[in-house]
């Protein structure tokens, strides 16, 4: 009977990101994907400074830099193209890196693929069709798979991280459903490829319109995509006209033009004993503000070092218990806004969008109405068995070379003041914390003395 600590199903960024965070820590685990390669065509496009951060953390910044590029922001425009609200970001933002990236998929598959060849507590099993997940009251999850060319497989695992999409075979294993956010539209995306630059916003432009709404960007040079909701036929080569230029429709090369169906939905559940849901398995969101791929890779920030304490027995099933608790409201706050964005570009009437954009140039342009658009975002985290009064953020980037993947114990009496062991791995506690909140979340205390 083969075994593992953890199988980790589907290699798309999330997956191959938590199954780097689990490795690193010393976690042995195997990924299983259906294809045998990175799906070829972009999808995700975007990416934000704390992603970033943790991509960073991974010891990839440089790689990363090599196949992304930074972006100004985002434009809304009204259908003559002129510009309703702007929301810049930073080149280096909060989290020390910039606050908007752009970058093709596929990239970055192939890069974590190769980081994670470098780690021998990793390995992966390209063309194997996960089929079914099933849990026995006690003891290990069976995975069973089949490879391409029909062998069957099966393994057992402390645990299963369910990284396998909006039609995860995972979620259904353990009988979660969707709740349903109330968004669905449907988009014709297109991909291109343009001989010469097009002389463009070089962010994102959404263009607010009822009928005629669309989304424009480049994302990286040379390529760019535009989005298009489909509610009546469209005629691909008059609508990206706008942002062309001189450049001739013919001259450009069509990667894809497809339909897709936008949806908010949220999981119901995301945790079944050791069977977790994460990225598209556990929420779906509309792309206006760009966090689907973000969302599935903070899920695996969060959840991986918890699994890894408890994997080593160094806490309790109560630190598991916290994922859903503390990524769920925060993932569904990060919907919400971007069903927001698609109401301004898409709600309403013909006859009332004229009143809608007059409103919304005038709400934007009021003093720190982006700051407050960016803080109903990226909320801080609600009080929990490791967050205490006031609630918490990430603290300042400038910190994690020195902290590393451990804790640092703040001394609440002196504020400001840190204690950090850098040959140790010291537990947390902050201001008006107290050690007894570790125990709380079931960690256990000897984690301090752990080398």
């Amino acid at each position: 009977m083969e075994h593992v600590p953890v199988v980790i199903v589907g290699a798309g960024p999330t997956g191959l990101t938590a199954a780097l965070m689990l490795a690193r820590r010393g976690v042995e685990c195997l990924v299983l994907d259906r294809f045998p390669e990175p799906y070829p065509l972009p999808r995700a496009v975007h990416f934000d400074d704390e992603v970033f951060r943790i991509f960073a953390d991974l010891g990839l910044a440089e790689e990363l830099r090599a196949i992304s590029r930074p972006a100004p922001g985002m434009q809304l425009v009204d259908p003559a193209m002129r510009v309703l609200a702007e929301f810049t970001r930073d080149p280096v933002g909060p989290h020390g890196f910039p606050q908007a990236n752009m970058f093709d998929q596929p990239d970055l598959e192939r890069l974590l693929r190769a980081r994670l060849r470098q780690l021998p507590r990793a390995t992966m099993r390209f063309g194997s069709l996960v089929y079914a997940v099933s849990q026995p009251p006690s003891g290990p999850v069976c995975v069973r798979y089949r490879s391409v060319d029909g062998v069957a497989g099966e393994v057992w695992a402390d645990a299963v991280l369910g990284c396998d999409g909006a039609n995860s075979v995972v979620r259904e294993s353990i009988g979660a459903g969707w709740a349903d956010l109330g968004f669905r539209q449907t988009w014709l995306v297109v991909d291109a490829v343009s001989p010469e630059p097009l002389d463009t916003y070089d962010g994102v432009q959404q263009v607010c319109d009822p009928v005629r709404a669309a989304t424009f960007m480049m994302v990286t040079p040379g390529r760019y995509r535009w989005e298009f909701l489909a509610r009546e036929p469209i005629d691909v080569p008059a609508r990206i006209r706008p942002w062309l230029g001189a450049t001739d429709p013919a001259s450009l090369t069509m990667l894809r033009e497809t339909e897709y169906t936008f949806r908010g939905a949220v999981a119901d559940r995301w945790q079944e004993r050791r069977v977790f849901l994460l990225g598209d398995a556990a929420h779906l969101t509309p792309p206006f503000i760009g966090q689907g791929m973000c969302a599935g890779i903070r899920d695996a920030a969060n959840l991986t070092w918890k699994l890894a304490l408890v994997l080593d027995g160094l806490a309790d099933e109560r630190l598991l218990r916290t994922y859903e608790g503390e990524r769920r409201p925060y993932a569904t706050t990060m919907i919400r806004m971007a069903m927001l964005i698609g109401w301004v570009m898409t709600g309403g009437s013909r006859r009332s969008a004229p009143l809608r954009r007059a409103a919304l140039r005038t709400l934007t342009r009021l003093p720190g109405a982006e700051r407050r658009a960016t803080t109903i975002v990226w909320p801080a985290f609600g009080r929990g068995p490791l967050v205490g009064r006031g609630g918490g953020r990430l603290c300042p980037a400038r910190l994690d070379p020195t902290l590393g993947d451990g804790f640092a114990l703040r001394d609440a009496g002196t504020p400001g003041a840190l204690l950090i062991r850098p040959d140790r791995i010291v537990m947390a506690a902050g201001r008006g914390a107290h050690p007894r909140m570790l125990a709380a979340a079931g960690i256990d205390p000897r984690v301090c003395d752990r080398p």
